[in-house]
This record gives C-alpha cells, structure tokens and sequence, in this order.
C-alpha cells in the first residue's frame, strides 16, 4: 500500500521564532523520500517528526537564502554519520548554486562518505523521473534564483472488478491483461479499456518564496497538494510584492483558480504569532472554499486520495 504524506518539519520564514523552526518539509513518496528546503534545525526536527536519514532520496532546494538551506550541512552529516548508502540527488538553481552548495557540504569537517548527484536546475521543463514520478521545476519570482517544484505521477487504470468477472478473466490473467493491454479470454479478444476505468495520477506542488507569476499557476495545476508560501497577511500585499513574498490571500486565490484539492499554508514572518494564524486561514480561505490547511511544526498531513480525472489545466502535462 502505498504511503503517501507531507511532514512539515518548520514553517517560519526568514527567523525562527518560539512555535516555529526554519523552514524543512519531508514527503514520503511511496519509496521516495524528498526532502525540500531544509532550514536551520532540520536534523534535530528529523528526530521529532519520526524522519530518518536513510529515508531521504532526494533533497530540492527552491533558493539559497539561510531559512531554505542552512540545514542542510547537519542533515549531510548525519546521513553520512548513518551510512546512508544509496545515491541521493539533490536539486537546486543553478545560477551560482553549485558554489554555494560546496559550501554548505563542506560546512565542517567530517568523515563525507555520501553518495550525491547534483542537479542544478537551468531552466524550466523535467528535472527527473521514474516509471512511477516525474519531477519538474519552474522559475519563480524572487530576489534571488529560485525554482518551485511538481511531481506528477502517471495516469493509469484502475481495473473494474465486476467486470473482470463478468469476462470470466483471473488470477494471473489480470497482470497479463494490464501488461499486453488485451488478451483472449473464452475465445473472444478483452481489452484492458473493457475491465478498467481511468485513474488520475497524484500531484503535489511545492512553492516558495515568489511574487505572483505565472510559474506559480502552472505549479499548482491541479495538484492534490500544494504547499504554498503564505509569508504576508492581505494587509501587507505591498511588502509581499516588494520582497518578492505572497499573501495567504493570494494563495487561497491561486489554489481556487487551479482546482488544487488541499492547500497547505505556510512560511509565515516571524511578525504573525499564535492569534494571526487563524486571520492567515481566514484570508485563504475567503478565496478557496476547498481544503485550506494551516501548517505547523511536525504536522504529519496525508496527501488526499486519487480524484476523478478532469481537474485543473494540466499546463505543465504536455
């Protein structure tokens, strides 16, 4: 069975404060384990949020600003304190990255027995992929090169058991029917379009720091998860802009426009505390009557089951 879910390891932006650590989310992929953005303190919110070392498959870093990347020498090290032994890529911009990510690697001195394949990211397009997850980046809209990031899985098929039955076909000639795509059962040819019905794949979008553009849309098309910075309250949508940040409101509207099934806000400045959480919500939620979710430190959030197939635009399909 598959294991599919988002764990949020910190959501402050820019300056950790009392409730929240700096930014570190952990997606659990069936056996991927992509580790996004790892803030300050991300090894030690590992061991809070139950997340191992030896999970981590892939690390992809938006931008190289400290609350994205300052993590990331203590999570290295501990992997290779583990002997994490299976080769793990790590994304990031490409535009003066690999400099900055030696930098961080080579943090502090230790015994570096990792296994990396760096993969800076130059443009927009496909990033990596598996028969089971296609990883793609777009360029955001910051003050610094950064990248939001979408895993999509393929579309399959999901076989219609009173059909089958009524063909007479199984056991064994189930998989053969979803390997070939037709097979001869009591004398007459089934199609696997006969016994099945279509199955959308998941997709799940990760966007930080960036002003409303374009590349954000087609991040979050159709996704069932979108982890959207929420670093401004409406109030502040000129400081938002200014920065290069976005408001929960903006968020709310983003996901409202690209039929995102569970919107998870987050990266919030350090001038929002306990009671501003519910004002951030609010706001989102006055745009996007779906499922609005506010994120805090070590939330385990279960990415929503598969929906019907016809959601969103599906721009960054073709």
């Amino acid at each position: 069975m598959s294991q599919r879910e988002l764990i949020v390891l910190g959501t402050a932006s820019q300056a950790p404060t009392r409730r929240r650590n700096h930014n570190g989310y952990f997606l659990r992929w069936d056996g991927e384990g992509l580790l996004f953005d790892p803030g300050e303190g991300t090894q030690r919110q590992m061991l809070f949020g139950h997340v191992t070392a030896s999970e981590i498959t892939r690390i992809l870093i938006t931008h190289f600003h400290g609350d994205h990347s300052l993590g990331v020498p203590g999570v290295l090290q501990r992997m290779s304190l583990d002997q994490v032994r299976h080769e793990v890529e790590v994304y990031y911009p490409a535009d003066g990255g690999a400099e900055i990510f030696g930098r961080l690697r080579r943090a502090s001195l230790f015994h570096d027995r990792l296994r990396l394949a760096e993969r800076p990211v130059t443009a927009d397009g496909e990033i990596g992929s598996t028969p089971l997850l296609r990883i793609q980046a777009r360029a955001l809209s910051h003050s610094v090169p950064a990248f939001g990031y979408q895993l999509t899985e393929p579309d399959g098929r999901r076989m219609l058991p009173d059909r089958l039955a009524a063909f007479g076909i199984a056991g064994p000639d189930v998989g053969r029917l979803q390997r070939d795509g037709a097979l001869v059962a009591a004398g007459r040819t089934v199609t696997l379009e006969q016994v099945s019905a279509p199955r959308p794949g998941q997709r799940f979008a990760f966007i930080m720091d960036t002003r409303i553009c374009d590349a954000v849309f087609a991040l979050a098309d159709g996704a069932d998860m979108c982890v959207c910075e929420s670093t401004f309250a409406d109030s502040q949508a000129g400081l938002a802009r200014d920065y290069g940040h976005m408001t929960a409101r903006q968020a709310g509207a983003v996901a409202a426009q690209c039929g995102v099934r569970m919107l998870v806000l987050t990266h919030f400045s350090q001038r929002y505390e306990a009671d501003d959480d519910l004002r951030l919500l609010a706001e989102a939620k006055a745009e996007f009557a779906g499922d609005v979710r506010l994120a805090r430190d070590l939330d385990h959030i279960s990415v929503p089951k598969r929906a019907a197939l016809g959601r969103g635009r599906r721009s960054l399909a073709n």
